[in-house]
């Protein structure tokens, strides 16, 4: 077989193994990011980033982790160049602000008062999320929403298995504690 068809199918089984995890990858940037915009950005620089370097790739391993483990190195590099960075606002782009909640558009479809506190909850679980330090969030959305074993998630953030474990174990705990608070706040449960 020639060897231009040779690279042409490679290519085009990395392509086909790759584009599977597209939700996981846009899950956890969004997570990462707290924004749609951002996050599209990061999983369209890491699939550029994995397209470019695709023959580095390793064919039968763990396609879904190696491609983590660019989406984390991506970050953490537009992070760093965000933070040297001041942030400018556009006030085009900011979204209008609604006194009474139920005025607001994203409210005004929502079917019954059970759909609604299905959204309020969910937004207390990201705010939850979004409030872990980096370190934690990374390795709990790793493990908890994308089910990576602790061994892969060592390799995707570069640190001992036993740290994964720590800040898996830290995380879970801020996350208990600050969904117990709600929880108190709203009456869930007493105490």
């Amino acid at each position: 077989m020639p060897k231009p068809y040779r690279d042409a199918h490679r290519r085009e089984a990395f392509e086909a193994l790759a584009l599977e995890h597209f939700d996981a990858l846009y899950h956890t940037a969004l997570r990462l990011t707290r924004n749609p915009s951002e996050a599209e950005d990061l999983v369209q620089e890491t699939y550029l980033r994995a397209y470019r370097f695709f023959h580095q790739f390793t064919p039968g391993t763990n396609i879904k982790a190696w491609l983590f483990t660019i989406l984390r190195n991506t970050y953490i590099n537009a992070y760093r160049k965000a933070a040297r960075q001041h942030e400018r606002l556009d006030f085009e782009q900011v979204a209008p602000f609604y006194a009474d909640a139920g005025a607001a558009p994203e409210w005004t479809d929502r079917a019954s008062a059970e759909a609604a506190l299905r959204h309020v909850v969910q937004d207390d679980v990201k705010r939850a999320l979004d409030e872990l330090p980096e370190e934690y969030r990374l390795v709990v959305l790793l493990a908890d929403l994308e089910d990576f074993s602790y061994k892969e998630i060592a390799d995707i953030v570069g640190c001992p298995i036993g740290t994964v474990m720590s800040r898996l174990f830290r995380g879970r705990r801020l996350l208990r504690k600050s969904l117990g608070e709600f929880a108190r706040k709203a009456g869930y449960i007493k105490g």
